[in-house]
C-alpha cells in the first residue's frame, strides 16, 4: 500500500517526526492523514485494499475526494461491497478520482456512472473560465449524484466555475 504518510504511521495511527513536519508545512493535509489511517486499518483484513495507492484526500463540507491510482478506482467501481466498505469509514460521501488527471477527466470521475455528452470551457470577459458539462438524459429527484456537491468540489479543488446541464430540460 502506498500512502501520503509512512505505512508504519498509518497502521499505528501515530505520526513520525517526518510526517508531522509534512503536515505542519502543508505538504500533506489532515484529511490525507485520516484517509491513510482508515485505509491502513481496512487493509489489515482486506488484501485488495492493501494493494491500493492513495495519493491524496481532500475534504470539503463532509465530502471526501480520494485521489487513487486508476486501477484501484476500477476495482472499487466493480465491487459494490468494496465501495460500501470504504464509504462506511468516512463520515461523509466519498468521491473517487484519478491522480494527476485533467479537468475533463476529473469532472467525469465525479459524475460517474452518469454519461457525459460534453464538457466545454469558455473564457468570459475578465479572464474568467467557465466550464459546462452536459449530462445525458433529464434530471429527476432520483438522480444518484448531488450536482450541487459536484459544483462545489470542482470549485474548491480545481478553482473552476462549472455549470451542469441535462440533455433534456426540466419541464
Amino acid at each position: 500500500m502506498k500512502l501520503p504518510i509512512c505505512n508504519f504511521d498509518a497502521k499505528n495511527a501515530v505520526l513520525c517526526p517526518k510526517c508531522e513536519k509534512n503536515v505542519e508545512s502543508g505538504t500533506i493535509t489532515k484529511a490525507d492523514v485520516d484517509a491513510s489511517i482508515k485505509l491502513a486499518q481496512l487493509a489489515k483484513s482486506n488484501q485488495i485494499i492493501d494493494k491500493f495507492t492513495l495519493y491524496s484526500c481532500k475534504e470539503f463540507n463532509g465530502n471526501f475526494v480520494l485521489s487513487l491510482a486508476k486501477n484501484d478506482i476500477m476495482i472499487i467501481r466493480q465491487s459494490r461491497t468494496l465501495y460500501k466498505l470504504l464509504q462506511e469509514q468516512f463520515k461523509g460521501k466519498i468521491w473517487l478520482v484519478e491522480d494527476d488527471e485533467n479537468d475533463k477527466k476529473f469532472i467525469e470521475d465525479l459524475l460517474f456512472p452518469t454519461k457525459i455528452l460534453s464538457i466545454n470551457s469558455v473564457w468570459v470577459p475578465g479572464g474568467v473560465q467557465k466550464t459546462k458539462a452536459v449530462v445525458s438524459g433529464k434530471w429527476t429527484p432520483k438522480f444518484p449524484i448531488d450536482t450541487n456537491k459536484v459544483i462545489q468540489i470542482v470549485k474548491n479543488t480545481r478553482n473552476l466555475d462549472i455549470e451542469i446541464e441535462f440533455e433534456e430540460k426540466r419541464r
